[in-house]
């Protein structure tokens, strides 16, 4: 079982929740500090945490397995790693209060990649899928075969036009795969680097707060 961390928003009853993917070489705490900030801080979130360590006394983590000789991940890794997050995602939806109705996977990097792979093969487990500063390469798209419901699901993309490490043309990239699987995104740019700027925040705010439906749930 992935190591993980909550952050909850108060109440018992199912909550609107997002599963939260970091990226290679980042943590589970690494994402935990947008909670209180957007979907006015009232969903919750479930941020699993790699498996694997980059290096010994490196506080960072990576999805993929690879060999410690040449340093290449194994073919079936992405497969691997799926089947991981799945059973974490079952385990938490029985530990914690998740609404099954209302829940958005969002992925930054690496953690988007497989997010890709997780929600556009069970588009009707998602009301939204979050794709950050990541990619869906034509390798991904073919191992999804097809899926009920994928065309009707919410896909949001964000990508900075300055990424030093997934160039803003792998984005745009991914936005024509996924229109070939019959997904229409919201895709955005942002004048930033391989992150989470202001401006992408409040837009990622606004669109959690449409699909997870917290307009309509007043407490």
């Amino acid at each position: 079982m992935l190591t993980h961390v909550v952050a909850h928003p108060g109440g018992s009853e199912p909550l609107p929740t997002v599963i939260a993917l970091h990226g290679h070489g980042a943590h589970a705490q690494d994402l935990v500090g947008l909670a209180p900030h957007l979907a006015r801080g009232r969903a919750l979130w479930i941020l699993p945490q790699a498996e694997f360590t980059i290096e010994p006394g490196y506080y960072g983590f990576t999805w993929f397995r690879r060999d410690p000789s040449t340093g290449q991940r194994a073919a079936e890794e992405p497969d691997r790693a799926i089947e991981v997050v799945s059973a974490f995602m079952a385990d938490a939806y029985e530990r914690y209060p998740v609404d099954p109705d209302r829940v958005v996977l969002l992925g930054f990097s690496q953690g988007g990649m497989l997010a890709y792979r997780l929600a556009l093969a069970e588009p009707r487990r998602y009301v939204g899928l979050a794709a950050l500063s990541t990619s869906l390469g034509a390798d991904q798209v073919e191992a999804l075969g097809t899926a009920e419901g994928r065309g009707e699901l919410p896909v949001l993309v964000q990508h900075g036009l300055d990424d030093p490490m997934i160039s803003v043309d792998r984005a745009r990239e991914s936005v024509e795969q996924l229109k070939r699987l019959g997904v229409t995104p919201e895709y955005r740019e942002y004048a930033m680097g391989h992150a989470i700027g202001q401006e992408s925040a409040m837009d990622l705010s606004r669109w959690l707060e449409q699909v997870l439906k917290i307009d309509l749930k007043i407490d």
